[in-house]
């Protein structure tokens, strides 16, 4: 097939597969693409200039904002864990999930959840780099569904009331927890990995465990049901390996050689093609699903030496976008894995500089760095900022940001954002 018809049937695809601008229901959006068929955002903003309103949180978090119709939702942390000098006594933890009016930016409800102690401590290791609250909680527009690692998954009304809670598993790291619940059919799915080295689906309106795969290792990746004519495929990675699964059963149809170390990234896919990455030895592979058995000799496609490490790329129109860890702005060609460009953005702050994976709307490709605010960068093969963006906020931006009715909301350990007309 040739390149261009590829890429418009890819464009097609990916622009009816968006859910309405309204609904941003998970990490990533609706569709898990970071793809928003939204206009009119905006490319500069200060504290000072198309600032629509800015909301105080109970606690700091690395969650990112999902949106149902009027209703933002977001997870938080306080009582302990703020301060690497003085993190506090971890008996203090408490865990939030909280509503916040789209329009106004009030807080219509917050709901306090009891953690299960003992969590890892904030100071025995790299948790303190993004906390107890890095898990994007998911929407059906019916319940949300939030996921606390051995704290459990919970599942709340849309008026913040708990249908009920259900735990996965008793085990944490040093690294913390910080994969996204995912939906589908009847089922809530969770990469429990840290907290009992296993896959578990449950009944969404009940909590009850309705399967469970276990063997998934060192991975804080959120996994993806990727839609095949020869059905749904679960496609999971994990230190090693990549696999595909049955999303009703958790059967396992397919395995791959995936990121020989830990992963962080979300597993993305376009037109049958997933697109796996992470880990410390800079490695990005692309597969095509749909394969049985080990289909590593056969289906993989492509092996680039390149990797955001903890970000997700975004895929739109044939090119994968990312910015690494070490503030790399990087593009690749989805269909051959060659690099098209890769260029230091010069971002300042200790330590990593990025974990916020890019999203797209009208145009324009949107970046938040950790410590040194936000980057907006031109589509397209050629590298170029449009802007660089501040809130005079001090705390960490580590949220991957959301996008509603031409406007973006954007977390930090303090507030909450809305940016635009």
């Amino acid at each position: 097939m040739k390149t261009s018809v590829w890429l418009g049937m890819v464009t097609l695809v990916g622009l009816c597969s968006l859910a309405p601008a309204d609904d941003w229901t998970r990490f990533r959006g609706p569709d898990a693409s970071g793809v928003s068929s939204d206009t009119g955002t905006p490319v500069r903003w200060s504290q000072t200039e198309r600032l629509v309103w800015k909301s105080r949180l109970p606690g700091a978090g690395a969650s990112s904002p999902i949106i149902w119709k009027d209703k933002i939702f977001l997870t938080a942390y306080s009582g302990y864990g703020l301060d690497v000098a003085d993190p506090g006594n971890p008996d203090d933890l408490r865990l939030h999930m909280v509503c916040v009016n789209r329009t106004t930016g009030q807080t219509v409800w917050s709901a306090e959840v009891e953690p299960r102690l003992p969590e890892q401590r904030y100071d025995a290791g790299f948790i303190r780099l993004h906390g107890y609250a890095s898990n994007t909680p998911t929407t059906d527009g019916e319940r949300v569904y939030a996921f606390f690692g051995r704290s459990g998954v919970v599942a709340f009304s849309m008026d913040g009331q708990v249908m009920w809670k259900s735990f996965v598993g008793d085990g944490t790291h040093n690294w913390g927890s910080g994969t996204s619940p995912i939906l589908f059919e009847d089922l809530v799915i969770v990469n429990a990995s840290v907290e009992s080295g296993s896959i578990v689906a449950l009944d969404k309106r009940t909590g009850r465990e309705v399967w469970r795969t276990h063997g998934i290792r060192r991975s804080w990746s959120t996994p993806l049901v990727v839609k095949l004519a020869s059905g749904p495929e679960l496609v999971v990675s994990l230190h090693g390996k990549i696999l595909g699964l049955d999303p009703r059963s958790g059967q396992q149809l397919w395995e791959c050689d995936g990121i020989p170390d830990y992963v962080c990234p979300a597993v993305i896919a376009h037109e049958g093609v997933v697109f796996i990455t992470g880990g410390r030895s800079p490695l990005t592979i692309a597969v095509r699903a749909g394969g049985r058995g080990d289909v590593t000799a056969t289906h993989m496609l492509w092996r680039l030496r390149k990797t955001p490490k903890v970000a997700t790329p975004l895929y739109y129109e044939g090119l994968l976008y990312w910015i690494d860890q070490r503030g790399v702005a990087t593009c690749a060609d989805a269909q051959t894995g060659k690099l098209v460009y890769a260029e230091r953005l010069s971002l300042q702050g200790r330590g990593d500089k990025v974990y916020a994976s890019l999203v797209y709307a009208d145009g324009k490709l949107y970046g938040v760095s950790r410590q040194d605010g936000a980057i907006v960068m031109a589509l397209g093969p050629q590298f170029k900022v449009l802007a660089r963006n501040h809130l005079g906020d001090p705390s960490v931006f580590n949220a991957t940001p959301a996008v509603c009715d031409g406007r973006l909301f954007v977390r930090s350990d303090r507030y909450l954002y809305c940016i635009g007309r």
